[in-house]
């Protein structure tokens, strides 16, 4: 939707930036070129007027986002998990961002509800509550269903929020082009890369039917977990703008005193919740990556319960042992092993020395281990890891990030129960049975078997992919062209029959 309101909220940005005293701010962060801070300065003082106050509260960047409107506020959350773009000091600005917003009215609640499930509200629900929770894109309401008399919770879009975040998107592309122009320093940034990266979450999050889908397999994989719980999705009330699920009862996590009256044991819930991030994040490669104590309760039985799934992570499982052979070595305390393991999974080039490496990484972990055990903190070692990896080369693994800023946010509910807990006491059996089931003997055998699968696919296709290659290697023209399709194929070959063999003999 390119158009005038692009200049309009180009204008009004650099006005609210100017306003709330945030824009100098960002000029040094991003060590913006004299031209572009001139010229951004120049654009915003005649319009100042335009700009939005904010919450004198905040400080100056969250001020101006929080002023500016849901969409700003949902992509100063999402810059929020990229501290290899904004840097420490604004990331810790951004965390304190609140979608928070005033409500809209039960009645076009209902209406959004009836226009996309197609019913009648008041004959599937009872009891419809007023909003119990108002956020940036959408707020939630508590009923009864009426054929059951069970409690749940009623996900709703706000109207009309697709087409003004498809608006304010525009803008920022608009925005972000502006910047590549005026600024060709700050193109190592990648503006447009990390506006593409918001687009996507936000519409992620602009259909609910994406949200339902998250949770249906988080509580798929996590169904064993003992003391964890999630509320189950009801899929046949539930659309692209309505999602309605299991009310979850409980206190909230971050309410200490309200759980010292239950009787809940603090020090319990606070080794539990770090160790079930990490069984998610690297048994099953799918977390929850917004686990504040805002998504999180605790049952009348102890049983810790997560709900709202709009963000979550994903990390493929090679990934996984690279990252929890990362930690091991730091908990061992192995720096020469953690080197090398970069350098195994190409995070690091090979032009480096491994040796030079193992001492930064040594020059990281040794300061957090002269700590007292209740000061360590996994999520300060990791931003360390990414400062040092950085300088020698490793390029930015989004996934990474956001593993390590839910770490973060993890480790801070943890803490908040239990000020001294020792994190690495807690992670280590965590990582170490991971360890052991994923690069043990049995590790092997069941990445073997897989191969044999994967094989056995191809099997009627075999002979025709060897015949091929050797007609290939046969014509002069293609000669030592590509002899690594022939032994691609034969040592295919010779893995299924061999491993074949193996099996009957």
């Amino acid at each position: 939707m390119r158009g005038p309101h692009n200049i309009v909220s180009l204008l009004r940005t650099a006005a609210t930036l100017d306003r709330t005293g945030a824009l100098d701010q960002l000029l040094d962060a991003f060590n913006a070129p004299r031209s572009l801070a001139i010229a951004t300065k120049a654009l915003a003082g005649p319009f100042r007027w335009l700009g939005r106050a904010g919450d004198p509260n905040l400080p100056p960047v969250a001020r101006a986002i929080q002023a500016m409107g849901p969409a700003y506020i949902k992509f100063g959350q999402v810059l929020s998990t990229r501290p290899d773009v904004v840097g420490p000091n604004l990331t810790q600005q951004l965390r304190l961002l609140q979608d928070k917003l005033p409500p809209f009215s039960v009645d076009e609640a209902k209406a959004s509800i009836s226009a996309d499930l197609h019913v009648d509200v008041d004959t599937v629900f009872a009891d419809f509550s007023d909003p119990v929770a108002a956020a940036s894109i959408a707020q939630v309401h508590q009923a009864k269903l009426l054929d059951t008399d069970e409690t749940v919770a009623i996900k709703v879009l706000r109207p009309g929020i697709e087409r003004a975040f498809r608006k304010d998107v525009d803008g920022f592309y608009f925005i972000a082009r502006f910047v590549q122009t005026f600024a060709p320093s700050a193109r190592r940034l990648r503006p447009m890369e990390v506006i593409e990266h918001f687009e996507g979450v936000v519409n992620g999050e602009l259909d609910l039917r994406l949200e339902a889908a998250s949770a249906s397999q988080f509580a798929a994989n996590t169904e064993s977990d003992e003391g964890f719980i999630l509320p189950r999705v009801k899929w046949g009330l539930s659309g692209r703008r309505v999602m309605t699920m299991e009310w979850a009862e409980g206190l909230p996590l971050g309410d200490n005193d309200a759980l010292d009256a239950a009787g809940h044991d603090r020090v319990a819930l606070s080794e539990r919740v770090l160790q079930l991030f990490l069984r998610h994040a690297l048994r099953d490669g799918f977390f929850h990556a917004d686990m504040h104590q805002g998504n999180l309760k605790v049952s009348a039985s102890g049983d810790i319960i997560a709900y709202d799934f709009g963000i979550m992570g994903h990390i493929d499982e090679y990934t996984r042992r690279v990252y929890a052979q990362i930690l091991y070595g730091f908990i061992r305390r192995d720096y020469r092993r953690v080197a090398e393991v970069h350098f195994e999974a190409g995070y690091v080039s090979a032009d480096h020395d491994v040796e030079e490496f193992a001492r930064a990484l040594r020059a990281v972990g040794e300061p957090i281990f002269g700590m007292d055990a209740s000061q360590i903190s996994m999520g300060r070692l990791l931003n360390y890891l990414f400062d040092v990896t950085e300088r020698f080369g490793m390029q930015t693994r989004t996934e990474l990030i956001l593993l390590q800023r839910t770490m973060v946010v993890v480790e801070g509910v943890a803490r908040s129960l239990n000020p001294h807990m020792n994190i690495w006491t807690v992670a280590q059996p965590i990582v170490e049975g991971y360890i052991k089931s994923s690069i043990g003997p049995q590790a092997v055998l069941r990445d073997l078997g897989r191969t044999i699968q994967v094989l056995s696919r191809f099997g009627p296709r075999l002979p025709g992919l060897v015949e091929s290659a050797l007609i290939q290697q046969a014509e002069p023209a293609s000669r030592n062209k590509r002899p690594w399709l022939l032994l691609i194929v034969l040592a295919g070959l010779g893995m299924f029959f061999g491993f074949g063999v193996g099996i009957f003999f």
